[in-house]
């Protein structure tokens, strides 16, 4: 994958290099067969350097102040203003340099027309750029969309494979069904988990992000529809810090994350286990820990017990960049700890 900052630099270092080059080939066509000076090839040189600066600060103060997200109607008039003022400025920045190569002439810089003249040539180049940069952000953010959404059916297929098997939903359905005599009450609840359980994974791949509350209510009703199945073998615990709600979460990426530890932990334990679930916030970004009883057999090979281990790192890469990070790791050869850790999106 083409690194984003090199292409950047390499774009803009080569494409005012290519300014300079053609304002160069312009003035000796202009110069009629006279040729160009040196001290206008040293202008010119320095007023696509000047232009690369200001167009790198632009850049940054359209990434500060979050104008990819904005609607044409609020950008178009930003952009123009925006490139009328960089225009005016480059206009005025250049005269310094231009007075010790011998080209300043005081009546011709400060001439009204030549002003407004040169200005708007500078805004259309600077418009140009504007262009260009939009849209390469542009078709690099719906490539992205792209591919967040092929990564969200994925893990939607690997969920209703792996979860939601035939197997599981028997098993589900026997325990609901031993308990509809037994205890009716408790049957609806299972009932209802269930229910909420296979509506969530049939509507994931129309959601990019969710509601943290809404996935750890998910995630309860899996643990409890899970805790009919192993009775007392399985024990959940829960420690959640309310700032946890303020975030945005991957769908079912917890919720498959406990489910792992359930069937390659707790599952394969006799006496079964624990399942503790604790979320912090700092500095801006959640971490969500889940602990299991059991050994994480790192490096292992496992089919469908990847359960979504690779498609968790693949999501948080898709969304987050290189800002979220992913790790399981055995803790005192007793518990299996699963970390993920997100920034909050604005």
């Amino acid at each position: 994958m083409v690194n984003k900052n090199r292409l950047y630099w390499t774009l803009q270092v080569g494409g005012w290099m290519l300014y300079a080059l053609i304002q160069i080939i312009v003035s000796v066509y202009a110069s009629d067969g006279q040729g160009v000076s040196a001290q206008r090839v040293i202008f010119l040189t320095y007023e696509a350097f000047l232009c690369l600066l200001l167009t790198h600060f632009f850049r940054n103060a359209i990434n500060y102040w979050g104008w990819l997200d904005a609607s044409m109607t609020v950008l178009i008039p930003r952009v123009i203003l925006s490139v009328l003022v960089m225009g005016l400025i480059i206009y005025f920045i250049r005269i310094p340099v231009s007075i010790p190569l011998g080209i300043y002439t005081s009546r011709k810089v400060f001439d009204i027309d030549n002003i407004f003249f040169f200005t708007v040539i500078y805004a259309f180049i600077f418009f140009l750029w504007c262009v260009l940069y939009f849209i390469y952000n542009y078709f690099e953010r719906y490539n992205t969309s792209l591919k967040l959404e092929a990564s969200v059916r994925e893990i939607e297929l690997n969920n209703l494979k792996s979860q939601l098997n035939p197997h599981f939903i028997f098993n589900a359905l026997n325990s609901i069904r031993a308990l509809v005599d037994e205890n009716p009450s408790k049957s609806k609840q299972a009932i209802n988990a269930l229910s909420n359980i296979l509506r969530n994974s049939l509507t994931t791949g129309k959601r990019g992000l969710t509601k943290f509350e809404d996935e750890l209510k998910i995630v309860k009703d899996y643990l409890g529809l899970e805790s009919i199945r192993f009775e007392e073998r399985l024990k959940t615990e829960f420690e959640i810090d309310p700032e946890s709600r303020d975030f945005l979460v991957p769908p079912l990426m917890i919720q498959t994350l406990v489910e792992n530890g359930i069937k390659h932990g707790i599952a394969k334990l006799t006496a079964g286990g624990v399942i503790q679930m604790k979320t912090s916030v700092h500095n801006d970004r959640l971490v969500v820990q889940i602990r299991n009883s059991g050994q994480y057999m790192n490096g292992s090979k496992r089919n469908s017990a990847g359960l979504g281990l690779e498609n968790t790192r693949q999501r948080l890469k898709l969304i987050y960049g290189g800002k979220a990070s992913f790790r399981i790791l055995t803790e005192n050869d007793t518990f299996v700890l699963t970390e993920i850790e997100i920034p909050h999106l604005r």
